[in-house]
């Protein structure tokens, strides 16, 4: 196996086969040995900076119907809530003082949320805080709407696609979804200009070795500019409720495969790694991660964005958040800077 890790360090392209042997058969020693070259390659990149990015979850309302997401539209008992355009400049000034350079507009996909609506609140961001990146987060549009909140100020957007394969998508998705719309946005939005980002879930239902092999050619043939992937973690209101979660191992085995697929990239280590390991943002970053978001969303609704299960940071406000992680980052090596934290060009 680690004949196939130097091929990856190398930047030789695996097979699918490859990948697949990697993930299913790898020990533990292989893993540390991958985990200290995504290390070096991350620092040769990004040096120990850790990008901060400000989260600001703005609807939790949404037209779909995912079946393992918390806030599907089927779900009767959640406690649905919409920031305004004021809440949303609150957020961006406690979080530009707190030393944030991105947000995070993150949301369900939710049709109260108009291309008038949305270019509105980017210009106003921009406008105020024209040294900031703005990244998006709000689902599948049409190259219209991307193009409208692009011309508005928009820096990135963040596009899960949640799984490379067709068949395994229509596992995790109602037929009203379509895999190859999802990808065609991937694909518009890079035609626009954005920087952009993809993902997936390690551990999903009905997920196997070859899906995720095949997650690995897929992010290589799109060349993202960031990677969102973090662990399945179940939600007792969805119908995956029962469903076993991803684990932290192959988690951070596949956060180690893509940064040295894609040397450049933006990896974050997610919040749900911390949500299935005390120390599992830590760990993500020590595999090859360089980014954390913290939340800046208001402390009254953070408890209603509820994608999954035991969520952390739920109850701490902006400044707790911030100061948590650059703790947590400077006990490993790390440090947080202030910056917008773009992708760097090789």
């Amino acid at each position: 196996m680690k004949q196939l890790i130097d091929k990856l360090y190398n930047q030789t392209t695996l097979t699918k086969e490859e990948y697949a042997a990697l993930i299913a058969h790898h020990s533990a020693e292989e893993a540390e040995y991958l985990f200290s070259l995504s290390r070096e390659v991350r620092h040769r990149c990004y040096g120990h900076d850790v990008y901060i990015r400000g989260l600001i979850e703005f609807t939790n309302y949404c037209k779909n119907d995912c079946y393992y997401c918390g806030i599907r539209r089927s779900n009767q008992n959640a406690d649905r809530y919409r920031l305004t355009k004021e809440d949303i400049l609150l957020c961006c000034q406690e979080g530009y003082e707190l030393g944030f350079r991105t947000f995070v507009l993150q949301g369900g996909e939710d049709p109260y949320f108009t291309d008038e609506k949305m270019t509105d609140m980017i210009t106003s961001i921009k406008t105020r805080y024209p040294d900031c990146a703005i990244t998006i987060s709000a689902g599948e549009k049409e190259h219209e709407s991307y193009q409208a909140f692009f011309d508005a100020g928009a820096d990135r957007y963040l596009l899960r696609h949640e799984t490379a394969n067709a068949k395994h998508y229509a596992q995790l998705h109602p037929a009203s979804l379509s895999w190859q719309h999802r990808i065609r946005c991937l694909y518009d939005l890079k035609t626009i200009g954005y920087q952009v980002g993809c993902g997936f879930m390690v551990g999903s239902p009905f997920q196997t070795t070859e899906d995720l092999a095949q997650e690995m050619l897929f992010i290589k043939e799109l060349q993202p500019h960031m990677v969102g992937i973090g662990p399945f973690i179940a939600q007792h209101d969805t119908p995956f409720r029962s469903r076993s979660n991803g684990t932290l191992e192959q988690t951070l085995f596949m956060l180690g495969l893509i940064r040295l697929t894609l040397p450049h990239v933006l990896l974050p280590s997610t919040t749900a790694l911390g949500t299935i390991h005390p120390l599992g943002r830590e760990k993500g970053i020590l595999a090859g991660a360089n980014v954390v978001m913290p939340n800046l969303s208001p402390v009254s609704v953070r408890k209603k964005y509820m994608l999954y299960d035991n969520k952390i940071c739920t109850g701490d406000e902006a400044a707790e958040c911030r100061l948590c992680l650059q703790k947590r980052m400077q006990s490993i090596g790390y440090r947080v800077v202030t910056a917008r934290g773009d992708y760097k060009v090789s």
